[in-house]
C-alpha cells in the first residue's frame, strides 16, 4: 500500500522546498511546537515533514540517481553541454549550479525539520509516558529523526565535504551563520545518534506503513553504511585522498551493526531477483525482504521511469497511454560484458531494449544507450497517461539486505581477512544470481578462489557490488570510500577502447563478443535477441534485425567515440590527474546568505 500522506504539506507546520537562507528561523512556523509533540498522531505528522524533502526535485531527479555518474557501470556525456547536470556530469559544476541549489536546500531543509522533531519529541512528556505503546512510538519516531538526519548528512558530505553542522532547531539566539565543520565530526555525531536510538526503534514489521518509513532494519544498516564511509577515503581541499588514522574503529562498527541485524531480523534473498524491482513497480512493499526501506512516492510525485529505467517513447500520438520516459544514465558495455552470462542480475539491470510508440518492444538504438532496466513505467498496471511524463509512484530503494550481507563481508575481511563468515554472507548474495544447478561452479567454487587472500576477496566485494546494485546509482559513494575512482574509470575506457578494436579488427582480447547483435518480435510479439554473448557470422535467416552493437564503439575519424575518449576524462584527468574531484562548490546562494562564515576554498575552483 502506498504511504499517501508522508509528501501531503501539514495543516499546522509551513513547509518549504526551498528556502532563502537555510538557517533562516522564520522559514518554519514553530508556534506550539509543544502542543505537536505531545501526543502521538501530531507528533507523527511532524516527523512526516522531514521526508517532504525527498518528494521535491533536489533529491526525486537529482540526488537519487541524475548527480551520481558517471562510475564504472553508468555514464553521460557531461561535456557535450554547459547546463547544470551536465556540469555535475562533467565535474565542473559552478557556484550557480541550479540542481546542487535544489540539493543543498533540500538537505538542509529536512535536516532543521529532524532538529524540530528531535527537540520537540524529547521535551514531550508523551516520550516516557506510562503508556508503553504511546512511549515506544514517540521513541520510534526520535529514531525516524535522527536516522533521517544522518542520511542527508552522510550525502552532503559525500558533495560538498566539510559543512555546517546544525544540530539545533531554529529559534532566536542561535547563530545561524555557521562555518564549515570537520566532515568526519559530522559523520561520528550521526553514527553515534542511529546508534544510541537504535535499540528502541521498531521493525518494518511492526510499523504502520512498512519499508516505506524508516525502520529498525535501516537504522541499523545506515549505521554500517555511513560507518563505512568514516572509515573509508576522502577528498581534501588539497586533491589529495586520505583517511583516518582510526578507520579501522568504523569497519568493526560496520561489521558490529551487519551482524547485529543478522542475528535479530535475518532473512532470506527473494529468490526473484527482477521481482524485488517489479514490485516498486506494481506498488508493492513486502516486510522482511530485500528492501529495507524505499522512498514512498506518492502517485504523481517520483521521477523513477522518467528519468531512469527502459525508454518509453509516448506522448499524445502514441499507440498507448503510458507517457513517456527517459534514462539519463547508460550503462557502458563494458559493465554489461562484466557479468557471467549466466548471471540472473544482468539482464534485469540491462535494458537491451526500449518502447515505441506503437507499443512494441525493439532493441536500443545502439550500444551507448543500454538503459537501467530495473524500473520502467511501461511495467505500471495502469496506465499513467497518454501525455504522461514525470510522477511516476515507484518508489526508490535506499537499502537492501543484500547490502547488509555484502558489507559485512567487507568490514569481516578488512578486520580479520576472508574468515568463512564472509565467505558466507558473499555466497548469499550470489547464490540468488545463479540457478541452483551451477551454485557448485559459480557461488562455492567462485567462492573458494577468490579467498586465498584479503586483497583478491576485497577485489571480489567491488565486483560483486557492482553486479548486485547495478542501475541504483550508489557506486560512486562506494569507489569514493575505496578510493578506486580514478582507477576504475580508467579502466572502464581502456576496456571500451579494447572492445572498439577487437570490433573493428576482428581480434583481440574481445574478439569473440557481438561486433552485431541480431533481435527480432517472434509471432506472438515478444522480443528476442539471437546473440547477447558473442559474435555470430550471420543469422539463420532474413527474420533478424541487424544492430551495430561494439563495432559502434568505433570512429574512423577518431578512431573510438567521442563519448568513450571524453565521459569520464575528467575523472582520472582533471585538476589532479589520477584523483577525481567529486567535491562541488557550496551554491552562491548559501556562501550570500551566510554572512562571510562560507566560502569555496581549496579543490582548484
Amino acid at each position: 500500500m502506498k504511504l499517501r500522506n508522508i509528501f501531503i504539506l501539514l495543516s499546522f507546520l509551513v513547509v518549504v522546498s526551498g528556502c532563502k537562507d537555510f538557517l533562516d528561523p522564520d522559514s518554519i512556523s514553530t508556534f506550539d511546537t509543544n502542543y505537536v509533540y505531545s501526543n502521538v498522531d501530531d507528533a507523527r505528522r511532524g516527523v512526516n515533514a522531514i521526508y517532504v524533502q525527498f518528494g521535491v526535485d533536489g533529491f526525486r531527479s537529482r540526488l537519487s540517481n541524475n548527480m551520481t555518474g558517471n562510475t564504472d557501470i553508468e555514464h553521460q556525456s557531461g561535456w557535450t553541454s554547459s547546463g547544470d547536470r551536465y556540469q555535475i556530469w562533467d565535474l565542473n559544476a559552478l557556484e550557480s549550479n541550479g540542481d546542487l541549489r535544489q540539493f543543498w536546500n533540500a538537505a538542509y531543509t529536512a535536516i532543521r525539520d529532524a532538529n524540530i522533531a528531535i527537540e520537540g519529541i524529547l521535551a514531550s512528556e508523551a516520550l516516557n509516558s506510562n503508556d508503553a505503546t504511546t512511549s515506544n512510538t514517540m521513541y520510534h519516531l526520535l529514531g525516524e529523526a535522527y536516522t533521517l538526519r544522518a542520511y542527508w548528512y552522510s550525502m552532503l558530505v559525500y558533495y560538498f565535504g566539510d559543512v555546517p553542522n546544525v544540530r539545533e532547531a531554529p529559534k532566536a539566539g542561535n547563530d545561524f551563520f555557521l562555518p564549515r565543520e570537520d566532515r568526519n565530526l559530522i559523520l561520528t555525531q550521526v553514527i553515534q545518534d542511529m546508534i544510541d536510538i537504535e535499540e528502541r526503534m521498531m521493525w518494518a514489521d511492526q510499523v504502520p506503513n512498512g519499508i516505506e518509513q524508516v525502520n529498525r532494519e535501516y537504522a541499523l544498516a545506515l549505521i554500517a553504511r555511513i560507518a563505512l564511509q568514516r572509515g573509508g577515503y576522502y577528498l581534501t581541499p588539497n586533491l589529495e585522498m586520505v583517511r583516518e588514522g582510526d578507520y579501522l574503529d568504523y569497519y568493526a562498527i560496520a561489521k558490529q551493526y551487519t551482524a547485529k541485524l543478522m542475528d535479530l531480523k535475518d532473512r532470506p534473498l527473494p529468490a526473484d531477483f527482477r521481482q524485488v524491482f517489479m514490485n516498486q513497480c506494481k506498488f508493492i512493499s513486502p516486510v522482511n525482504e530485500d528492501i529495507l526501506f524505499e522512498v514512498p512516492f506518492a502517485i504523481g510525485n517520483g521521477d523513477v521511469g522518467w528519468n531512469i529505467g527502459i525508454t518509453v517513447q509516448g506522448g499524445a500520438t502514441a499507440a498507448h497511454s503510458y507517457g513517456s520516459g527517459n534514462n539519463y544514465m547508460a550503462i557502458p558495455p563494458s559493465y554489461y560484458f562484466s557479468f557471467d552470462t549466466t548471471d540472473i542480475r544482468r539482464d534485469v539491470t540491462c535494458g537491451l531494449y526500449r518502447v515505441n510508440t506503437d507499443f512494441q518492444e525493439e532493441f536500443v538504438s545502439s550500444s551507448t544507450n543500454i538503459a537501467q532496466g530495473k524500473w520502467s513505467r511501461y511495467f505500471l498496471d495502469t496506465p499513467p497517461g497518454a501525455s504522461s511524463a514525470k510522477g511516476t509512484g515507484i518508489n526508490w530503494p535506499m537499502l537492501r539486505y543484500s547490502d547488509v550481507l555484502l558489507m559485512f563481508a567487507e568490514a569481516e575481511n578488512e578486520l580479520s581477512g576472508p574468515s568463512m563468515a564472509a565467505q558466507e554472507a558473499l555466497k548469499r548474495v550470489r547464490q540468488r544470481a545463479f540457478p541452483e544447478n551451477l551454485w557448485g561452479e559459480k557461488v562455492d567454487a567462485y567462492v573458494g578462489r577468490i579467498s586465498g587472500s584479503k586483497e583478491d576477496f576485497f577485489e571480489a566485494i567491488v565486483d560483486e557490488r557492482a553486479w548486485e546494485f547495478g542501475g541504483e546509482m550508489i557506486r560512486k559513494y562506494e569507489l569514493i570510500r575505496w578510493n578506486i575512482y580514478s582507477e576504475k574509470v580508467k579502466e572502464t575506457v581502456e576496456t571500451l577502447k579494447q572492445m572498439a578494436d577487437a570490433a573493428f579488427t576482428g581480434s583481440g582480447q574481445y574478439s569473440e563478443l557481438p561486433d552485431y547483435m541480431y533481435w527480432k518480435r517472434d509471432e506472438s510479439g515478444d522480443f528476442t535477441i539471437l546473440n547477447p554473448n558473442r559474435k555470430v557470422v550471420a543469422p539463420p535467416d532474413d527474420s533478424w534485425i541487424q544492430q551495430s552493437f561494439l563495432l559502434s564503439l568505433h570512429d574512423d575519424a577518431r578512431t573510438y567515440q567521442e563519448w568513450i575518449t571524453r565521459d569520464w576524462e575528467n575523472y582520472y584527468d582533471g585538476p589532479q590527474p589520477g584523483v577525481v574531484r567529486y567535491i562541488f562548490p557550496i551554491p552562491s546562494d548559501a556562501i550570500s546568505a551566510s554572512q562571510g562564515s562560507l566560502s569555496n576554498d581549496g579543490y582548484q575552483f
